[in-house]
């Protein structure tokens, strides 16, 4: 089945992503407006789904997650479960989107599917199984305690591993003593092919030279508006990337899209769209890190992956 990755341009500031993997379609921040509608739609199309079996949202800040926009985002994609930011919102717009997500999670309760609603808290993280040998699920990195300083660095970290590539989203995280700790999970330097920049690209002392040749990722996507006024990514972090062989590519110019390839086994295809077109301006293969891994023995991989890694129940 093939395996699918979308960062959507919003025409403003703003992330809004997608990931299809194994049958289960994953909407990632709570954003629509005109312009994503329509290619999401297109997307959800394409990976032959009605409704997304998930909503994960990594920040309660409003160009992850927008009071505005939320209620039509769930009424479009009808997810079965939330994953909610396990932080408590300091704003109105974070306590709007509680409050549309609360509602819609009893809505749900008179529905067929229904719908679940959960908070990614340094509890729930505790909480979590254990990964052993290659278990190949969706693990969650942050927060493992929350910032009272500061909101960002609660962005909940996942890692999404069920597909034939895996996509490492680090919210707007920018603490370098974060850095630090994903640098010494083995799960993520072996396993992460694509990653969403963090905190849009910007240049916060996240994103390091250290943290890029632990996790050593093929491509590097940033969610970003050509307008923006901070101009992420800012050129340090473009040359930090070009300088570690990272290719890099952003919503600036359109649709970001990764699928993999199914008469190229191993092989997935990164596409960057023109605005408001299905023409590319860029178009590059990479090898997946999850097909090497796939083809050592069992022993290799218990060797690997000790000590073992944390995954959802």
């Amino acid at each position: 089945m093939v395996t699918r990755f979308r960062a959507y341009q919003l025409g403003t500031k703003g992330s809004s992503f997608s990931y299809f993997a194994n049958g289960r379609f994953t909407v990632i921040e709570g954003r629509l407006n005109a312009i994503n509608r329509k290619t999401l739609l297109a997307e959800m199309e394409i990976c032959g789904v009605t409704h997304a079996d998930d909503l994960h949202v990594t920040s309660w800040d409003a160009d992850h997650c927008a009071g505005s926009e939320l209620e039509s985002l769930l009424g479009l994609v009808r997810p079965s479960r939330i994953d909610c930011p396990g932080y408590v919102p300091h704003t109105v717009n974070g306590d709007t989107c509680l409050d549309i997500i609360e509602a819609y999670r009893h809505e749900m309760r008179f529905s067929n599917r229904g719908a679940s609603v959960r908070q990614i808290t340094p509890a729930f993280i505790a909480n979590l199984d254990y990964a052993r040998d290659l278990a190949f699920q969706d693990t969650y990195h942050n927060p493992v305690h929350l910032s009272a300083v500061c909101d960002n660095d609660n962005s909940t970290v996942k890692h999404f591993r069920r597909g034939d590539f895996n996509v490492l989203s680090l919210g707007d995280v920018e603490s370098t003593f974060i850095g630090a700790r994903l640098r010494r999970l083995r799960t993520l330097r072996r396993e992460t092919d694509v990653m969403i920049l963090a905190h849009h690209g910007a240049d916060n002392g996240f994103t390091t030279k250290k943290l890029l040749r632990h996790l050593e990722p093929t491509l590097a996507v940033c969610s970003s508006d050509f307008a923006n006024m901070y101009s992420h990514p800012p050129m340090a972090i473009r040359e930090l990337l070009y300088k570690e062989n990272v290719r890099l590519m952003t919503t600036k110019t359109g649709d970001v899209i990764v699928k993999s390839l199914p008469d190229r086994p191993g092989i997935y295809r990164a596409i960057n769209l023109r605005t408001s077109s299905t023409q590319a301006s860029s178009v590059y293969d990479f090898a997946s890190k999850k097909n090497r891994l796939l083809a050592m023995n069992d022993d290799s991989l218990r060797q690997l992956y000790v000590p073992p890694r944390r995954f959802p129940r």
